[in-house]
């Protein structure tokens, strides 16, 4: 599949095997070995990781209308409240065509609100079980002012500047990871992972804490 040409039904193959199991509990010390180039790939040119100094960045690249990607979510939020302290856990909305801006707007003005932690499980839940699109501008307003938040102040983050360049750089880092599909993750701006490579989202995780593991060492 080419990245760019993403649709649904190419969601659903590259994904396949992302539906969710039982939560993987944080355990860095994993037994396992994991084989590059088989359960993940290692960039050709490292990333600058974003997070602070001291921590290991860890992104998952999601896309709120793709059904593992919301299959996923709940072991991914219980994964991320039991991580380790030193790591610094995002989620960043992908585009492979210009029809994800507005979802990714979507994430980043709720993000810059506050509203992320009350919003984001209920935007997966607006979408695959209410059965709302949210993919335009004025379907996410609307949906967005019947959640209380303020309409006219999220009109205002959502066509801000600072989404805009949030936007930017998350196109920049899903380029520089090779993302081609989603649900996916980024290691400390070196390795990549999914649920095709490692076999399903829940081995995702555990691919996840032995990378961090391995370059804790170096």
């Amino acid at each position: 599949m080419k990245r760019r040409e993403f649709s649904l039904s190419a969601a659903s193959a590259v994904a396949a095997s992302a539906l969710t199991l039982p939560v993987a509990t944080p355990a860095l010390a994993q037994a396992r070995q994991f084989k590059e180039g088989k359960d993940f790939k290692r960039l050709d040119k490292p990333v600058a990781p974003d997070a602070p100094a001291g921590k290991v960045d860890v992104i998952e690249f999601f896309w709120y209308s793709c059904p593992h990607c919301n299959a996923f979510e709940p072991s991914l939020d219980a994964w991320v409240k039991a991580a380790p302290k030193d790591l610094s856990i995002r989620r960043m909305p992908v585009a492979f065509n210009a029809s994800f801006i507005p979802q990714q707007k979507l994430y980043y003005a709720l993000e810059g609100m506050g509203k992320l932690e009350t919003l984001h499980a209920k935007v997966f839940r607006a979408i695959h079980v209410e059965k709302l699109k949210l993919a335009k501008d004025d379907e996410i307003f609307a949906w967005v002012a019947q959640q209380g938040v303020d309409a006219a102040k999220f009109k205002e983050v959502y066509s801000s500047f600072g989404v805009s360049n949030q936007i930017r750089r998350a196109s920049q880092l899903q380029d520089a990871y090779g993302v081609e599909g989603v649900p996916s993750m980024g290691v400390a701006g070196k390795f990549y992972t999914d649920g095709t490579m490692a076999g399903s989202m829940q081995t995702v995780l555990q691919v996840v804490e032995y990378l961090v593991s391995t370059n804790r060492k170096g």
